[in-house]
Parts: C-alpha cells; sequence; structure tokens
C-alpha cells in the first residue's frame, strides 16, 4: 500500500474561482476506454485560448508536483477524468481554498491529497510561485503544514481522509492485495462460492 506523508516539489499557480472538470478536461476527451493520454488535454480549451501563457504550458512550472488553486476547484460534473489527467501531467497534491466534494473523493480514490487553506493563504503562496517559479513546496500531512520557499501555513483535510492517506488505506487495491489470505479464507466459508 502507499501511504502519502510528505510532498515536495516545484508549485503549479492557477487563479481563479470556481474551475470545473470540463474546463479541466474537456467533455470530448472522455470517450477513451482508459485514462492514457488524458494529460495532453488537461485545460485544452483555456491553453488554447491563452495561447502558450497557461500555467501548464509554461516552461518554469514544468514538473510541478504540487498545484495551488481558489475557491471551488473541480466544480461541475463527477467526472473521474480531471483528477486522472491532472494526476497523469505530474501533479501529486493540489492546495486550495476549497474543493468540489466529488473532485475530492475522486482524487482520494487516487491518491492526490486535496487539503485547503485560507485565501490569503493560498493567494500569499499563488504569488510566491509567480516571483519564483523555481521555489520548493512541501506539502506535510503529519504537520498539516505547506511550506513554500521561506512561508509556511497550516491546511486542513477532513480527518478521514488524511488517516486513509497517512495509512495508505486510500489503496484498495492495495489493501486487497495485503490482506489476499484473509480473503481467501473468507470465500472459502461462503456457501455460494466453491473452492
Amino acid at each position: 500500500m502507499s501511504e502519502r506523508l510528505v510532498i515536495t516539489g516545484k508549485g503549479l499557480p492557477l487563479v481563479g474561482n470556481d474551475i470545473d472538470t470540463d474546463r479541466i478536461i474537456p467533455a470530448r476527451f472522455l470517450r477513451c476506454v482508459t485514462f492514457e493520454g488524458l494529460e495532453k488535454h488537461v485545460f485544452e480549451d483555456d491553453r488554447k485560448a491563452l495561447n502558450g501563457k497557461h500555467p501548464f504550458d509554461m516552461p518554469q512550472y514544468q514538473g510541478a508536483k504540487i498545484l495551488v488553486v481558489n475557491a471551488n476547484f473541480g466544480c461541475g460534473s463527477s467526472r473521474e477524468h480531471a483528477p486522472q489527467a491532472i494526476a497523469r501531467w505530474g501533479i501529486e497534491a493540489i492546495v486550495g481554498e476549497s474543493f468540489a466534494e466529488i473532485f475530492f473523493g475522486n482524487c482520494l480514490a487516487m491518491g492526490i491529497p486535496c487539503v485547503t487553506s485560507t485565501p490569503e493563504n493560498i493567494k500569499s503562496i499563488q504569488n510566491l510561485l509567480q516571483e519564483n517559479p523555481d521555489i520548493t513546496m512541501t506539502l506535510d500531512l503529519e504537520t498539516m503544514k505547506v511550506r513554500c520557499g521561506h512561508y509556511s501555513c497550516s491546511v486542513k483535510m477532513p480527518s478521514g481522509a488524511r488517516n486513509m492517506l497517512l495509512t495508505g488505506q486510500w489503496d484498495t487495491c492495495g489493501l486487497l492485495l495485503k490482506n489476499e489470505n484473509q480473503i481467501h479464507e473468507t470465500a472459502k466459508k461462503l456457501p455460494y462460492l466453491s473452492w
């Protein structure tokens, strides 16, 4: 199982409230059988409109691991393609003011922590990342702190979700594999399964 304790890397500031899942991954890219290749289309329409000036296109943010967003990120439809596209692009954690509930749950199911802080803290972090894109960010789920260069602030996350990430219980496939013997023993006791 994969515990998520500390994520460190470059940050990517994405400014704006109410960024919905259709902006994250436009509906025309949902016809895929697997999630492979979705990273190429993350924020596709926004990126085209900004002609290379979107943070996901800018060279200084390539390789970023922590996305810093504003309020109600991931609102709109419940498409799991949105966090899949973001993760496949390389994002391992998201720090924001608030998240849409279904988007948050889809991220948790993939082991992507979504933590919140005050609008003032988020703005400070986004400003730091815009001024110095090479600054290192760290999200520590044990201490519930985010560091961005010299700046540090507290973050929040529901305790159940945090515990799932800290213990690796978000990883349902990993849990099944870890308990394979118990699964076989239970299956042997079930009258409708024959071994």
